[in-house]
């Protein structure tokens, strides 16, 4: 039987049977003094580990899906050559099932008084901060046998962003909006709107645009144009509260709320309305305010890395009282908040006139997909009760939508994959009436 590797050695160093042998202290001691003295060498000429400098670079932010590589630099003092297994630590969720092993173990060998890096390539699983655990060392001798080991902490955060999935619908809302600006051959006309210019009156024209004066000192009758106002007022509301933590598909029906809003902050801060952001619960989760235009989309997506939903009930009251605070002119406000029946009898409804009065409200509801399959199942008796379950769930929500509705509030429910570019139609339909 052909011997290799270490087992090759140790048999060469002293009369050892041919065949697997684990070696130990005591074995090693009781079998051979040379064996014992090679090991001996093998472990002092190791190097050091706790002499080894680290230092970090690398990505410090990156979209949830995306990848993002952390540079590790091992700077080796000794005078001795280091050999050595790395592992660099992060929070499971910094890598996709499976892949851990292989992502954050490395193998280098660092000459003395130099310098090597290695790069570990994440692939976070969830949005928030992901920051680096420790890095542990185990620096091996010429020979293999033994090998010194440490740790040492080598600090650096990732910021997990959300996707932002919804911005493929950008370009066909951006065109839309260009036909209501009055940047292609569409101009509307409504209370808040600002006036454009002249142009012929023809035939399905407003009869209210008509331009009078205008008319009587030429010979063709004109109607005045109108372009949607600049500067409004956006406040997007999104509700962290226990609601908001319902999975719907993969995910919370948090992530699908900022993705709407992601998307309609782009949209809204082009049309050139101000756009702030406000997340709640029993407190303020996070704060947006006062940006520009080129600034605003960095810092919502900033601010909504960390939020996760809290598993308290929302407290109405103080989301109006705050939202009233956030806004003391008139608004638009989008609450980004569930449809379900008790939250908003119990909780939003008896404080909505105080938005209402001042501000436009849309509210914006995550719908579950599942909901619907089930209300179209049959086949079996099963299908069918859980048909009768779905149908009452959807009647209920329907119910709850029109009492907002009454109260003046436009209300938008839709699934995951439609809700951003339904609550972008929403926002663009307003302008148009003239309601911002």
């Amino acid at each position: 039987m052909a011997l290799t590797g270490r087992a090759a050695l140790l048999a060469a160093l002293g009369s050892l049977p041919v065949g697997i042998w684990e070696p130990s202290w005591t074995g090693i001691l009781a079998v051979n003094a040379p064996l014992a003295v090679a090991c001996a060498c093998d472990f002092a000429l190791a190097a050091p580990v706790r002499r080894l400098g680290l230092t970090r670079s690398g990505d410090t932010s990156v979209r949830l899906g995306d990848t993002a590589d952390v540079t590790l630099t091992i700077t080796n003092p000794s005078r001795r050559p280091l050999r050595a297994r790395l592992r660099d630590a992060w929070p499971p969720s910094s890598w996709q099932p499976g892949t851990e092993t292989t992502a954050s173990r490395h193998r280098l060998t660092v000459p003395a008084g130099e310098r090597r890096r290695v790069t570990t390539r994440l692939r976070p699983t969830r949005r928030g901060d992901r920051q680096a655990d420790r890095v542990t060392i185990r620096s091996y001798g010429p020979l293999g046998l033994f090998a010194r080991q440490g740790t040492h902490k080598a600090p650096w955060t990732v910021r997990v962003l959300p996707p932002f999935t919804s911005r493929k619908h950008l370009p066909s809302k951006l065109a839309r909006l260009r036909e209501l600006d009055g940047r292609t051959s569409v101009l509307t006309r409504g209370e808040g709107t600002e006036f454009d210019s002249l142009r012929e009156y023809v035939p399905g024209d407003d009869t209210r645009s008509i331009d009078w004066r205008a008319t009587a000192r030429q010979s063709t009758v004109a109607v005045r144009t109108w372009r949607p106002e600049r500067d409004r007022h956006i406040l997007l509301v999104l509700d962290t509260g226990r609601t908001s933590a319902g999975r719907v598909g993969d995910a919370p029906r948090l992530d699908a709320s900022m993705d709407a809003a992601l998307l309609l902050a782009a949209l809204a801060s082009r049309a050139g309305d101000r756009v702030d952001l406000l997340a709640y619960d029993r407190k303020v989760r996070a704060l947006v305010q006062g940006r520009t235009a080129g600034d605003v989309l960095p810092s919502l997506v900033n601010a909504m890395a960390t939020l996760e939903p809290e598993l308290v009930e929302t407290d109405a009251r103080g989301l109006t009282a705050t939202a009233l605070r956030t806004s003391p002119r008139r608004s638009l406000i989008v609450l980004l908040t569930s449809l379900d029946t008790a939250p908003i009898e119990e909780g939003l409804l008896p404080v909505l006139s105080q938005l209402t009065q001042r501000h436009t409200v849309l509210l914006a509801s995550v719908a579950d997909p599942h909901i619907t399959e089930m209300a179209a199942a049959r086949g079996n008796t099963d299908a069918v009760y859980e048909a009768a379950a779905a149908a009452q769930a959807q009647s209920e929500r329907h119910r709850t939508a029109e009492q907002l509705r009454r109260h003046g509030v436009t209300v938008v429910d839709a699934t995951p994959d439609d809700l951003a570019p339904a609550l972008a139609d929403a926002y663009l339909a307003l302008k148009a009436a003239g309601r911002l």
